[in-house]
């Protein structure tokens, strides 16, 4: 596992979009975290940009992956399967907390209740 550093916004956002699915019994697979994405953030995401943060993830070690059953739909290839691991667990809850710390105070200048 390569050691990590502090996260960028959109590893997070792809590493809450797995664990999303995986609570709700689904697979996170590459167009099921692109969908979950746009579907909670109303945020439009390229393809290409979610294979190589699934990408950088894994090597990162915040994220595993295995190859699921073939489908006719996909011309016999099979979906990799995401999960994040224990250590992307700790690395969200991380960046969550420092997120959370740094807005606390800044409620009146940003108009927060």
């Amino acid at each position: 596992m390569a050691p990590t550093g502090p996260l960028g916004e959109f590893e997070v956002v792809i590493l809450m979009a797995v664990l999303h699915l995986g609570q709700a019994g689904g697979d996170a697979f590459g167009s099921a975290i692109r969908d979950e994405i746009e579907r909670r953030s109303g945020r439009r995401v390229p393809r290409g940009s979610i294979y190589v943060t699934l990408d950088r993830l894994e090597e990162k070690g915040l994220l595993v992956s295995k190859l699921g059953d073939t489908t006719a739909g996909r011309g016999g290839r099979p979906k990799r399967i995401f999960r994040v691991t224990p250590g992307g667990k700790k690395a969200v809850k991380h960046s969550v907390a420092v997120v959370t710390r740094m807005h606390a105070g800044l409620e009146p200048i940003l108009g927060d209740r």
